[in-house]
């Protein structure tokens, strides 16, 4: 193999760490054998390096891609999706490091390791991915750097430097290009079929759905508000109305279950000034948006549906923010519909036969529906139930067993009993899910509501004032509301129980906690001017600065932009090639050139020394075996000087001067 095709083992070594440190952040959605499949990599490679091993042969590569397909089929069920064929990457990645065998496989290898590390944007960019994508796309340039270093045979971090300043230099034109180049969607804002869902509320409810997403500690959106920030107890971020109760769960009503005269909410008398505030939504691979009681907003792709819910015309596949602004206190649909009242007051047959003669015996006791709605809540305060997020199995009519038994629930357990209950005694009630309280971030004043805020509560109808929120978590559980689920089930230590790493488990350490609010500030901050850098928020910037625009002047100060942040590089690089001074042993290579000039054999532009020895050797038969010794020794000299020792390069050069001299007394003879 010609040897300037060979892999320095300085490239190789950057390229084995770029391989583990591309794998890293897919570590948690990728199958164990995957890694397993690395670790041989690395260790197949590094062996045949050393001569220990040999390359593989077609049927052993054809052996390992079919395990690899078959491997991850078995493991996801499917070729298809995301998570699949980002398996299938990084275990092609692997694979083809065993085979690594000349610089074209190098390169092969290099750009793959780019297009995975971009890949982790398909679930994730926040900052700290970010961050880490930054180290990632380090790495592999410096692999691609000490690939064209063939004297850096030792491991050293020259390569990493070099790669940093060439990273460092092209900072200025990716900032050029981030506020000027037309703004263009993302790949991972392309939705694409997922094997795992996301965290969230989903479209039904049961006992036990959002005890278990309480379990999560990540941040579900983040809210900034213009002025001050409502009180904890009135932070009710609905989501999502359930209408129907079947087979045990609450769903949502969906459009063809609906009158045609029931699509569209009914017009709502407004007086009073609204509450404004912008949202930064995770992705949720879902439709529905986030708000406070009766909302609008006027951001295009947004929606109101008939139960005054926040609608995206598109499924939430990125980071989405939105502005909106609502009124808490308007009276909704204070008139109701005959089809709606039926739909809010259905139950299924021969369920839960004892709440139900509760309920009935409760109502005929009540003055009216307000004193019902009040009465119940007075039986979840006096009696024993318990606020827990460790709840039990309930089984066949769960709501009996809850109320008269186990007596130990989460808010969608009493949502869901006091809902049947309500219906139960001809009262419309429904239940609501979405997020309950927040947390309020000192730093920046936002709101970060966390997936374990998740709560549901329910809406009765009441004459006269229309869908009324009432909430019986806040009669069993006041803490719940007022301060929050950590202090609500503090007694039996249950809050994030299955994260023991998550910070949010140590706000009682104020070092700890500050340093948690200023990143999440950060975070915000990115997501804002960063993540949420649109075409729309990039025309306003734009016009802001630089006033009217139109095409040719838009490529203009595109092209001049470009030019400018360029122009130092270039100059930087000329004036870097200006000082340059040969160093001796090149000066002495140059002298060898031209004596063999003057034996009529011409060095042609770059021409390697190997070439021109062997060149110069068909020409000058008598002299080759010394114009080859020359040229090995300069190579040696050249691009094994780490390797030799003090004595040998100076016995090397000396032998070196001595053939030069005899390649003078050749040329004064001829």
């Amino acid at each position: 193999m010609n040897s300037q095709q060979q892999i320095p083992r300085n490239a190789l070594v950057w390229m084995i760490i770029s391989l583990f440190t591309l794998a890293a952040p897919h570590v948690s959605r990728l199958p164990l054998w995957v890694l397993a499949v690395y670790g041989v990599a690395a260790l197949w490679r590094s062996m045949v390096y050393r001569g220990l091993w040999s390359f593989p042969g077609r049927l052993a590569k054809l052996a390992l891609i079919l395990c690899a397909c078959a491997g991850i089929y078995a493991s996801y069920g499917s070729m298809q999706g995301l998570e699949p064929t980002v398996a299938l990457l990084l275990t092609a990645f692997a694979l083809k490091l065993i085979e690594l065998a000349r610089r074209k496989d190098a390169y092969v290898l290099l750009f793959l390791g780019y297009f995975i590390c971009i890949s982790e944007f398909l679930f994730s960019q926040e900052l700290l991915i970010v961050l880490y994508s930054v180290l990632n796309i380090t790495l592999i340039t410096t692999a691609l750097v000490a690939l064209h270093q063939p004297a850096q045979h030792r491991f050293n971090g020259g390569s990493l430097r070099l790669a940093a300043v060439m990273l460092t230099q092209a900072f200025p034109l990716m900032l050029v290009l981030f506020f000027l180049f037309p703004r263009i969607g993302p790949l991972w804002s392309v939705p694409i079929k997922r094997h795992t869902a996301k965290t969230g509320v989903s479209d039904a409810m049961q006992p036990g759905d959002i005890s278990h997403l309480s379990q999560s500690d990540e941040v579900a959106f983040r809210v900034k508000f213009q002025g001050e920030i409502p009180p904890r107890s009135k932070l009710y971020w609905r989501g999502l109305v359930f209408s129907r109760l079947t087979d045990g769960a609450w769903r949502r009503l969906k459009n063809h279950e609906m009158a045609s005269n029931e699509r569209w909410p009914t017009p709502i008398t407004i007086d009073d000034e609204p509450l404004r505030y912008s949202v930064i939504i995770n992705p949720t691979q879902q439709h529905w948006l986030y708000s406070l009681r009766y909302a609008e907003s006027e951001q295009a792709g947004i929606k109101a549906t008939t139960d005054y819910l926040l609608y995206s015309s598109v499924a939430l596949e990125e980071q989405y923010r939105y502005r909106a602004h609502s009124w808490p206190d308007a009276a909704l649909e204070p008139k109701l519909s005959d089809w709606r009242r039926r739909t809010e007051l259905q139950l299924p047959k021969a369920s839960n036969p004892r709440t139900r003669q509760l309920a009935r015996d409760m109502r005929a006791a009540s003055a009216s529906d307000g004193a019902f709605v009040a009465a119940v809540l007075a039986m979840f305060t006096r009696q024993p139930f318990v606020y827990t997020l460790q709840p039990p199995r309930l089984g066949s009519d769960p709501m009996d067993r809850f109320l008269f038994q186990t007596r130990r629930g989460f808010c969608e357990h009493y949502a869901y009993a006091f809902a049947v209950m309500m219906r139960a005694a001809d009262v419309p009630a429904r239940v609501v899910a979405g997020y309950q309280g927040g947390e309020i971030n000192p730093v920046n004043r936002t709101v970060i509501v966390h997936q374990f805020d998740a709560h549901a509560w329910v809406e009765v109808w009441l004459s006269g004032r229309g869908w009324v929120r009432v909430d019986p978590t806040a009669a069993v559980s006041p803490q719940r509301i007022e301060l929050g689920l950590e202090q609500a089930v503090a007694t039996e230590g249950s809050f994030l129980a299955d994260s023991p790493l998550s910070p949010l488990r140590y706000r009682s350490i104020s070092w700890l906690n500050s340093v948690r609010l200023r990143y999440d500030a950060l975070t915000y901050q990115w997501q804002n001017w960063v993540m949420g850098f649109n075409s729309d928020q990039q025309y306003r910037v734009l016009q802001e600065l630089l006033g009217q625009l139109d095409t040719s002047k838009f490529i203009l100060i595109l092209l001049g932009s470009g030019t400018l942040v360029l122009l130092p590089v270039a100059g930087s690089l000329l004036a870097r090639n200006r000082i340059r001074t040969l160093s001796p042993l090149d000066q002495a290579y140059l002298t060898f050139c031209d004596r063999l000039s003057r034996l009529g054999v011409m060095r042609s532009p770059g021409e390697g020394p190997a070439a021109f020895a062997e060149r110069a050797a068909q020409a000058l038969p008598q002299w080759a075996p010394l114009l080859q010794r020359l040229t090995e020794i300069y190579c040696d000299l050249t691009y094994a000087d780490a390797d030799l020792s003090v004595t040998r390069r100076a016995q090397l050069k000396q032998e070196f001067k001595l053939g030069l001299r005899r390649l003078k007394r050749a040329r004064q003879a001829h």
